[in-house]
């Protein structure tokens, strides 16, 4: 375990918001996480787990210890038809894509570029493109910091939904994701039904091809987190009953919606914001991007409240012209606990 002397937390989530916490530390292995938790001088202090903060918002300082979840490590096995990985959940999750593609693994490439590490992975159900993890996972290893028990969920037992799962609920306290198993077939089938992908041939397409193309078409579209501070996505895409659709497509016809199930179907939280004129749109330091919509940077001088109050502006807007209800994807961590845009004052 390496305690960290410097407490300042903008290098260790990807907004670079300057907010302190009282302690920082790096947990490289499973004896440290449990070192943490039963060591006295922490015993008092509330403690959250970062990978690379890729999808946090600290609204205030952090009266409480960050663990930074380190352990590495890549174990690859096969059988007679799938490669199967064991990921420590301290792993680079794009550098895993990565890892993969240059062994001709096929099944990741859809979720490149996607920022965070593997033990951050299960707990959003991180999807792009027509892949969402639970599409490729095969178990969660999971250590109950009380019991120092480790116990593997396997990918039913996980709960996932749409950005959603049993680490956002019943094993959010408490439970550290120490590494995550994929299952990933031999025989290769690439998914590119979405657009931009849909430009390939199914008969000829390659891996490298469809990685490249997901790496070309987010760093077009998506602010480098190392460049301009941010946190992906903000919001979530809202799912509406296609009733509601119906009666939203008299006044927008252009409207774009995926279906989800006989009675749901998806909007594009970014679409919506944008025909809300917000684009470009900025409080203080904090500023809707430019090229898209649905993320919300920091432009160097944001404070949390800046970007608390951007965000309150964006979900009003669409709630006054779509009467859409828009839920944020990033994770509001409080002064000792997790909170959400709702429950914070004006």
């Amino acid at each position: 375990m390496k305690v960290l002397h410097d407490r300042g937390l903008a290098p260790y989530h990807t907004f670079g918001i300057d907010v302190t916490a009282k302690q920082i530390v790096e947990a490289e292995n499973i004896d440290d996480f449990i070192h943490i938790w039963h060591d006295s001088n922490f015993n008092n202090m509330s403690k959250l787990v970062v990978g690379h903060g890729s999808n946090l918002l600290f609204c205030e300082a952090y009266e409480g210890v960050v663990i930074l979840n380190r352990i590495k490590g890549i174990t690859l096995t096969e059988t007679s038809s799938s490669f199967c990985l064991h990921v420590g959940g301290g792993e680079d999750w794009h550098q895993l894509v990565r890892w993969c593609v240059e062994r001709n693994i096929g099944g990741l490439e859809n979720l490149a570029l996607i920022p965070g590490c593997v033990g951050s992975s299960p707990i959003q159900n991180i999807g792009a493109y027509g892949v969402e993890l639970k599409d490729v996972c095969q178990y969660v290893d999971v250590l109950d910091v009380i019991t120092q028990e480790i116990k593997r969920y396997d990918a039913a037992s996980c709960q996932f939904g749409y950005r959603d799962s049993i680490f956002k609920h019943q094993l959010k306290d408490g439970h550290i994701i120490v590494a995550v198993g994929f299952c990933l077939p031999k025989i290769w089938q690439p998914k590119i039904t979405y657009v931009p992908l849909n430009q390939f041939d199914l008969a000829t397409v390659t891996l490298q091809q469809v990685f490249d193309a997901v790496c070309e078409i987010r760093q077009a579209k998506l602010p480098d987190p190392a460049v301009i501070g941010n946190a992906g996505s903000f919001f979530k895409n809202p799912i509406i009953s296609k009733k509601v659709l119906k009666k939203l497509v008299i006044d927008y016809p252009a409207i774009p919606s995926y279906g989800v199930d006989e009675q749901h179907v998806k909007l594009a939280a970014g679409w919506l914001i944008d025909q809300c004129g917000l684009k470009g749109y900025q409080i203080g330091g904090a500023k809707v991007h430019p090229q898209q919509a649905l993320v919300l940077t920091n432009i160097g001088t944001a404070t949390a409240q800046d970007v608390i109050q951007l965000a309150r502006y964006v979900v009003d807007s669409v709630a006054t012209k779509f009467d859409i209800a828009l839920e944020h994807e990033v994770r509001f961590m409080a002064a000792n606990v997790e909170t959400h845009l709702a429950e914070i004052q004006a």
